[in-house]
């Protein structure tokens, strides 16, 4: 279960725990699984319009390097999308929530794309002018829907008329911050996570995930089964073992922890 906490009335107090108890972790001992929109860096306009500090990276090559390489981002976006933003870095990631997997050095592995006729179909619901944004992740839609939040209905409307018109394409959706995903079933962060704890140096650690969404709900589900912590990020996940306010506390967490 999720709540809500707003930057107009942010909790301070949990964000200080959040903060001491984050520093108490030793680097050298865990596997850092870290969301990337609206944990590692602030909600843009629309995906496509974001930033990534340069103090970001420097964090992150700093954090790989105390943990033994134990450190992967765990996104909704592609794999692809992921090296562009943290460009030079080429991180272990998660991608498409699940249905991309790279360890540092290994090519990307994915699940098989939905049909294209079908990918075509959900797209068309970002019309020109309508303030709907799409991402084409082959295995997956996403439809965002930030710049226009009065298209909602309209959107999911399209979703379950488009998956009506597909009958034998086995698909579900995702709802995440003013976004719907189709994609196939079964996928989802927390069976990422189980996949790359399984492996070195992931392996024997234990893990310690960041998330802001429902979508990461699945992954903080995963952690007691590696002896590990979840921590939201505004918002108040049940299973969390704390709260950060905001991205820029996170970031602060980390930084922090790297000694920068």
């Amino acid at each position: 279960m999720t709540q809500p906490i707003t930057n107009e009335h942010p909790d301070i107090a949990a964000n200080e725990s959040a903060l001491k108890l984050f520093a108490k972790l030793d680097p050298s001992l865990i596997a850092f699984m870290l969301d990337v929109d609206g944990t590692l860096i602030d909600i843009g306009p629309s995906p496509f319009e974001v930033d990534v500090p340069e103090s970001l990276k420097e964090t992150l090559v700093k954090l790989y390097e105390l943990s033994g390489g134990a450190l992967a981002l765990v996104s909704g976006r592609p794999i692809r999308d992921l090296d562009l933003l943290f460009a030079p870095l080429k991180l272990p990631s998660v991608g498409g929530h699940g249905a991309e997997q790279r360890l540092m050095g290994a090519p990307v592995s994915r699940v098989e794309n939905l049909p294209e006729a079908m990918r075509h179909q959900l797209i068309t619901a970002a019309t020109p002018g309508s303030g709907i944004e799409y991402e084409d992740k082959g295995y997956s839609v996403a439809l965002h829907f930030r710049k226009a939040l009065h298209e909602e209905e309209r959107l999911q409307a399209h979703i379950q008329e488009t998956r009506r018109a597909f009958p034998t394409v086995d698909t579900e959706v995702l709802p995440g911050k003013a976004m719907f995903e189709v994609k196939s079933p079964g996928i989802n962060k927390g069976d990422g996570v189980r996949a790359l704890m399984t492996k070195p140096p992931f392996e024997g650690r234990s893990p310690v995930f960041i998330g802001d969404d429902v979508t990461d709900e699945a992954a903080f589900g995963a952690m007691p089964e590696f002896g590990g912590l979840a921590f939201s990020v505004g918002f108040r996940f049940e299973d969390a073992a704390g709260m950060f306010s905001e991205p820029e506390q996170v970031r602060l967490a980390l930084r922090r922890m790297a000694g920068l």
